[in-house]
């Protein structure tokens, strides 16, 4: 489904605040994988989301999807195949607009518009029941602002918005983070039950080696732009933290040095 081919990145090239963000990054990513992409800080995970995403033009190399090259595709037009939730809770939704408009725009994401009534009735039933299986009660809310919901809230609407047309790929970008250890693992449940239901190809950036761990079927380590380790199946599932360490130290030749991670 993605194909990800010697693709570098480099930021401020040729001054003294040069980062190079990707190093010919290789990945190839089948339908209906969900792996999860641990790293330390400046490892390259959320580059490698934006060079999927377009929001960065990339130095060099190609990006296929579902058999397309989408290399010199704008961000806008890679949106109609590429959903995507950030770990900042206020992106992703336009807090002055109602949650039934915010809905609407997502499901008319990649088609034609017209003049016809903003929301039709058909639509309004769709994103009660769409709702209500979130259990935060926002089905009866739908006129309500995005911007008066909290940060949990925000975050399950919005993973509901990336995946209410179901996109071809599904980018998490440590989508929890921010948010406190119980809605982090109400929306990580979420998460799993949608991905799981429409068989969606997932990549998900998380801190947590546990949930790194334990979800999806895929696991990959990054490190100074590169893809590190890459384990997948029942060998995945045997993983402890300990292991990834270890991994980390033997593929690198250092230390593993984010706390954030490791407490996590």
């Amino acid at each position: 489904m993605l194909k990800i081919n010697k693709v570098s990145k480099t930021f401020n090239p040729g001054t003294v605040n040069e980062k190079k963000a990707l190093n010919a990054i290789d990945l190839v990513v089948n339908e209906g994988d969900f792996i999860t992409i641990i790293g330390g800080n400046g490892a390259g995970k959320s580059t490698m989301m934006n060079m999927v995403a377009g929001v960065y033009p990339i130095d060099c190399g190609t990006i296929y999807l579902d058999g397309k090259n989408i290399s010199l595709l704008a961000e806008y037009q890679r949106a109609q195949m590429i959903g995507r939730v950030f770990q900042d809770p206020m992106l992703g939704t336009a807090a002055d607009m109602a949650i039934q408009e915010n809905l609407a725009m997502a499901n008319r994401r990649g088609k034609k518009r017209g003049l016809r009534w903003g929301i039709t009735p058909k639509e309004k039933e769709n994103f009660h029941e769409q709702l209500k299986r979130l259990g935060l009660g926002l089905e009866d809310r739908m006129t309500s602002k995005v911007g008066l919901l909290s940060g949990g809230q925000r975050q399950a609407l919005t993973l509901l918005m990336a995946t209410l047309i179901k996109p071809k790929l599904l980018l998490l970008d440590e989508h929890t983070a921010a948010l406190d250890p119980r809605t982090a693992k109400k929306v990580l449940d979420l998460t799993q039950e949608i991905v799981s239901e429409q068989n969606l190809t997932t990549l998900m950036v998380t801190h947590n080696m546990q949930d790194a761990i334990h979800i999806g079927n895929r696991l990959i380590m990054m490190h100074e732009g590169q893809i590190i380790y890459d384990v997948r199946g029942e060998e995945k599932k045997k993983l402890k933290v300990s292991d990834l360490l270890r991994k980390f130290e033997e593929a690198s030749g250092e230390e593993f040095a984010n706390d954030r991670m490791m407490l996590g």
